[in-house]
């Protein structure tokens, strides 16, 4: 293990505050990506910000030219820090999709920064939501009942939060989850898998900290929304989860698939070989296409069984 591939949480924490990404990336603006990728060329892109309670929450709508065959509200990952609708594991990840037949509707949150804390980025995710299913059959023409919902990382925690506070809520629940090396738990369950020394790790301390900081003075370590691995699933939607291989963190998303499945919840668990955690932020990566691809075909197969028959 390698302690130089280890975060500084607050040091990375007081970047952020000062504005200085420590992790700003120039290749991957919009016109760089189409023009890499010609095939996606054909695809709409809409910004679509609304109202939450909490303020604006940017959105941003995706569609390809031929009809839509499954439609995701989609939430990046960031450790609840970090990233925006334009970064690669929300821009292009949503343009891979609508270029396979799935309307995307990408939505953004509020950072655990500056003193904002839990449920600030979970309000936004749920007010998103709201918005994006309110107006499902005009912006994709899928209906209501069929509308997924999706997230890598802290953005698989938001999405399994607003599933869970729409259960409670008893409001319906999206036709399905999936989730890409979700981040659910408030430690980082036992593993004793070897993780190579040139992958950056989430060490318990780093993942204590992060958490820590998106909690606040005020939150709860077994709070389910906050981390819904401490939830009883029970009752909510199918679910597909992508871990990636050489992860820290694979250990909560394998565990969370383990406690969806005894509670009788409906669940496909997969590995893509040879990642670190955030495959899905390399544009053009295979194993992230592969990822893509799954992601794809599952939605567009729950579509049309479940929903349109």
């Amino acid at each position: 293990m390698s302690e130089d591939r280890q975060p500084n949480v607050s040091d990375f924490i007081r970047a952020l505050e000062a504005g200085t990404n420590p992790e700003t990336r120039t290749e991957i603006d919009d016109a760089s990506i189409r023009r890499r990728f010609p095939h996606l060329a054909g695809v709409e892109v809409v910004d679509a910000p609304i109202r939450g309670r909490g303020g604006p929450v940017p959105t941003r709508r995706y569609m390809a030219a031929e009809a839509e065959r499954a439609a995701l509200v989609w939430i990046h990952g960031g450790a609840f820090l970090t990233g925006d609708l334009d970064m690669p594991e929300s821009h292009w990840v949503a343009l891979e999709l609508a270029s396979r037949g799935v309307a995307v509707t990408t939505l953004d949150y509020r950072k655990a920064l500056h003193g904002v804390t839990f449920p600030a980025a979970s309000d936004d995710a749920l007010d998103g939501w709201t918005a994006a299913v309110a107006t499902a059959v005009e912006w994709c023409g899928i209906p209501t009942r069929g509308i997924h919902i999706g997230g890598a990382s802290a953005g698989a925690n938001l999405a399994a939060g607003v599933c869970l506070r729409l259960r409670h809520s008893g409001r319906p629940l999206p036709a399905g989850i999936v989730l890409a090396y979700p981040f659910v738990h408030p430690e980082v369950p036992p593993s004793h898998r070897e993780i190579p020394v040139d992958v950056p790790r989430f060490l318990p301390e780093t993942v204590r900290a992060l958490n820590a900081n998106y909690l606040g003075d005020g939150g709860r370590r077994d709070d389910p929304i906050a981390f819904p691995g401490m939830s009883d699933p029970a009752g909510l939607p199918p679910v597909l989860i992508v871990n990636s291989e050489h992860d820290d963190l694979r250990a909560s998303g394998e565990l969370f698939a383990r406690q969806l499945s005894d509670a009788g919840v409906d669940t496909s668990v997969t590995v893509e070989p040879g990642t670190a955690h955030g495959h899905l932020d390399q544009p053009g990566a295979p194993a992230a296409l592969r990822t893509i691809t799954t992601f794809a075909e599952w939605l567009i197969d729950r579509t049309q069984v479940q929903v349109l028959g």
